[in-house]
């Protein structure tokens, strides 16, 4: 029996997903260098300023008209995974609580019951570009847990496992977020998750693939949804049968599945138990029913989850700021430092 049920073209951003994921973007962008106060140094006639997904010139503003990025907006019922692979990305939040983050970091988001955020792209370099390259993707809640307290955990660089396996020049490398890799278990996803149970097997790793490289992702329990998003590269095999560049392929989750590079490829893996529950969704709301999504609005209007500390809505932090997280408890974390 093979491993693989369907692909489907991965298309205009967002790619297509699957219960327990509700979104999944890849951001990849070749900002200039930055000017005094973190935007770009390029001219922005030309761009739909507030609106920006052309990719103009290789970068898009998305909805930040200064700097890059998603000025404040609000969530309620679901998770946010921003895996950050390049870049910066700043947090501010309804809390109070703040991040730098980036550079292989990742920040795990649980809204709950609703936090307004904003995310923008700094550009620090002066003197050079700022490539930024990010995965943002969507993990739903079970009902029992769209009303909890929202929280944000940081997974830094130092904490997220790396497995390397072949020789050099044909190695697979695969960044473990959540899961499991043999050994390899990345730090914790926030309490409330639907991946803080591990029976769910929710499964996040980038893989990349030299030339030449094998890899074999491993089987897992039944029942479970497992997406393959193959968005780099243009040769590869999945036990012997030729893969489409650009697709999302839909595998079993318990069969393993043997991946042959014939050029240099990067994939992303996204698995995970499905809740199976109604879905109801209306911009940055996700809930189980109508009735939910208009109190989402109602409670919003009323509250503004919290309000907003900032004195603009696309704060950003000094520029010689390194990575940091400022918690709405106020606890302060760094990166640990490399034993």
């Amino acid at each position: 029996m093979s491993p693989l049920l369907s692909t489907v073209p991965l298309g205009a951003p967002p790619w297509p997903t699957v219960d327990p994921f509700l979104f999944c973007v890849h951001h990849n962008d070749a900002y200039p260098p930055g000017n005094e106060r973190m935007g770009p140094v390029a001219s922005l006639a030309g761009r739909e300023l507030g609106q920006d997904f052309a990719g103009k010139d290789g970068w898009s503003m998305y909805h930040g008209k200064t700097v890059p990025g998603f000025p404040s907006h609000p969530h309620r019922g679901f998770e946010t995974v921003t895996v950050a692979r390049s870049g910066y990305i700043d947090h501010s939040d309804s809390l109070g609580a703040a991040a730098r983050f980036g550079r292989g970091d990742a920040q795990w988001m649980t809204a709950g019951d609703g936090i307004v955020h904003s995310e923008m792209f700094p550009l620090v370099r002066q003197d050079g570009d700022n490539p930024a390259e990010l995965f943002q993707i969507w993990i739903n809640l079970p009902g029992r847990s769209k009303r909890v307290p929202p929280h944000f955990s940081m997974l830094w660089n130092e904490s997220i496992p790396v497995v390397a396996s072949g020789p050099t020049g044909r190695a697979a490398t695969v960044t473990v977020v959540a899961g499991a890799l043999g050994d390899a278990k990345p730090p914790p996803p926030p309490p409330h998750s639907w991946a803080a149970d591990a029976a769910n097997q929710v499964w996040i790793w980038t893989i990349r693939l030299d030339a030449g490289a094998t890899f074999t992702i491993p089987a897992a329990g039944a029942g479970l949804n497992r997406v393959l998003y193959f968005f780099s590269g243009s040769a590869l095999t999945l036990d012997g049968i030729a893969s489409p560049a650009n697709h999302a392929l839909q595998l079993r989750s318990e069969l393993p599945a043997t991946l042959v590079a014939g050029t240099a490829c990067e994939l992303l893996l996204l698995q995970g138990r499905p809740i199976g529950e109604p879905v109801a969704q209306h911009g940055p709301f996700v809930m189980n029913t109508a009735a939910e999504i208009q109190q989402a609005f109602a409670d919003y209007r009323r509250t503004s989850f919290g309000g907003w500390p900032w004195p603009a809505s696309d704060p950003v932090h000094p520029r010689e700021e390194g990575r940091f997280a400022r918690h709405a408890d106020g606890r302060m974390e760094r990166p640990p430092t490399p034993a």
